[in-house]
This record gives structure tokens, sequence and C-alpha cells, in this order.
């Protein structure tokens, strides 16, 4: 999955796709790197970001995809990642195949009946806390368990309103000390065992930039590849990722690996 961030304040790419001929260039781009999925978001979601208007979300990503989908839609699916039932619902109107909800149906529960009406996919983000206090202070029982114990929750809200396709995300970042990722990273096979296909998004997150002696952003792809890996090991099945040339090979190259085990 190719993250597309129209905002111009995103931590790793603000303001570089939020014309609509960069973000077409982009897309193609991502595509050509082997992306399968893109993700298109118009509100930032890292520590601190100030929230945005329903209206001025939609500004932001629906000419992208009302202009993707028709040029691009036999090549990739597109995923919208918003909160907002309206910014959700003209995505899916547009062509977008999937909701990418990083509060996990908190914000908007009534998104699980959008996405049912429209037969979507709907990614389930566990999340504590808003983009503005989520790392004010973290604090879990359990943090694995906690949030698989929140994901199954969510999921069985899904699965009434009649959403057949789920994802479940643990939400590296938002709400997460550097030890509870940790925790949660090496912990994927628990998150594995509720039964949908797990997303990982760990991406250049700061994470990678506190172990690694305040490594910036830009260097930051070596660590998340590292992470990749042990998901990858775990059953993880979506790499949510901004590198996608850098994620593509290592999946070519571990799925390789994988084949080449010989029974013993």
């Amino acid at each position: 999955m190719g993250v597309l961030n129209a905002t111009p304040d995103s931590f790793s790419d603000g303001g570089q796709f939020n014309r609509v001929s960069a973000a077409l260039h982009r897309i193609d781009e991502m595509i050509e790197q082997g992306a399968s999925i893109i993700d298109i978001g118009g509100e930032s979601t890292r520590p601190y970001a100030p929230a945005v208007e329903e209206s001025e979300e939609i500004r932001r990503v629906i000419p992208i995809l009302q202009n993707a989908v028709p040029r691009f839609s036999d090549q990739v699916l597109f995923s919208i990642d918003t909160t907002k039932y309206g910014v959700a619902e003209q995505a899916l109107d547009a062509g977008a195949l999937i909701i990418n909800d990083v509060s996990g149906l908190q914000k908007s529960p009534a998104m699980a009946g959008l996405a049912a009406s429209f037969n979507a996919a709907f990614i389930l983000m566990h999340a504590q806390g808003s983009p503005q206090d989520m790392q004010d202070n973290p604090s879990y029982t359990h943090a694995v368990t906690d949030i698989v114990d929140f994901l199954v929750q969510q999921s069985v809200l899904l699965q009434r309103e009649g959403v057949e396709h789920i994802i479940v995300d643990p939400g590296i970042g938002f709400g997460k000390s550097l030890d509870h990722n940790l925790q949660i990273i090496a912990g994927l096979d628990k998150v594995v065992e509720i039964g949908f296909p797990v997303l990982l998004g760990a991406s250049r997150k700061s994470m990678f930039g506190q172990l690694l002696d305040d490594r910036g952003v830009e260097g930051r792809l070596a660590g998340t590849l590292a992470a990749h890996y042990h998901g990858l090991m775990q059953g993880v099945r979506i790499l949510r990722v901004h590198d996608v040339q850098e994620a593509s090979d290592s999946v070519r190259v571990f799925e390789a690996l994988q084949a080449a085990k010989q029974p013993e």
C-alpha cells in the first residue's frame, strides 16, 4: 500500500502531492514500483497535527480520486484515509474501494454501514486518543492484549453492519510509547490470530528515530524495512509505506526465501 498525503503538513511528505497533477504523477510512479493499493489522505494524523474541516479534506482528496480512478483503477485499488463520514462517502462515490479509518470507528461509527452499502473493505486501526493528544502519556494494561481486544470488539460492529472485507491495523505510533510500539511489532502474531488480514503501518515512524540516535525522517528506511520483515515473518499481509520500491523489493526477496524453504 503506497501512501499519498494530499496535505501540507504530513510528517513525511507534506506539501508534495496536494496538487492533482503531482498526485497523479506520484500514483503512476508508485504503481510502477509495485504498489497494489494507493491510500489517499487529506488530513495529517501525525502527533499534534491540527484538525481539518470536512470541507477542506474533501477539497484536497476528491479531485485526486476523480482523476485517478478512471486512469488507474485497472491497475490498483484506491483507499481513502479518513475518520469523517462525509469524506468517506464522497470518496466511495468517486471510486475508492477501501475506507482506512485511523480512529477504528470511534469518531464516525456510521461509517460501518456506509462501507457495507458500497461493499467496501474497511481498515480498522487502533488509536488511543486523537492526533492532538495521543502522545500525551499513552497507557495500557498490556499493549498487545488491549489492542487485540479493541480490534475484536470493533470488528464485531463492522460485521453486524454487513461489512464483509475487514483488515486490522494495530496502529503503530497512534497513542503508543516506543516500548508499546516495540511490544506490538514483536507480538504481531497475536494480531494475526484475530483472523483478519493485518496491515502494518510503521513506515518512517518516529520510533525509528528514537531507536537510531534521533535519525530524521529520511534516514529511517533501514529501520522500517527491518520492522516490515519482522511483520512479514509473523503473517502481516499489507505494508503501508512511503518507500514503495524498497518495500516491494524486500517483499519479493522475502517471498522467494519463503518459497525456497525445504521440508525437513
